[in-house]
C-alpha cells in the first residue's frame, strides 16, 4: 500500500514538472516572439530554446542549491515548532502522538529504537 502511494506520488510529480516545463516554455517562447524581434531586432525562438531560457534563468537568479531558498531556515522553524508542541505534552499524549504517526507512517517497532542521549 505504502508503495503504491509513494509511487502515485513520484508520478505526479513528474507530471506536474512536465505541465510546469511546458507551461514555461510555451510562456517564455510567446512572450519573446511578441516583444524581442518588434523590440530589439532579436531572433525569434523556438520551444526548446524557450525552455533553455527557462533553465537559465533559474541557474542564474535562483541558483541550485535549497540554501537560496531558505529551505534550511523553514525546516529548522518546522523542526523547533514540533519540540515545542512535544515538550507541551505529557508523557502519555507524547507516547500517543508517537504511535499515531508509527501507524501512519508504517514505521515498525524495530526502526522506531530512541537514540540514547
Amino acid at each position: 500500500m505504502k508503495k503504491q502511494w509513494i509511487a502515485r506520488r513520484i508520478a505526479g510529480a513528474i507530471v506536474i514538472a512536465l505541465a510546469a516545463i511546458t507551461v514555461f516554455g510555451f510562456l517564455v517562447m510567446l512572450l519573446w516572439n511578441a516583444l524581442i524581434p518588434d523590440l530589439f531586432h532579436g531572433p525569434v525562438v523556438t520551444f526548446w530554446q524557450a525552455v533553455g531560457i527557462v533553465v537559465l534563468s533559474h541557474i542564474l537568479l535562483r541558483g541550485w542549491g535549497p540554501w537560496h531558498r531558505g529551505h534550511f531556515w523553514r525546516h529548522d522553524r518546522w523542526k523547533h515548532r514540533l519540540e515545542e508542541k512535544l515538550s507541551a505534552m505529557t508523557p502519555e499524549e507524547r507516547e500517543k502522538f508517537k504511535e499515531e504517526w508509527r501507524r501512519r507512517c508504517g514505521w515498525s517497532p524495530a526502526d522506531t529504537t530512541e537514540k540514547s542521549a
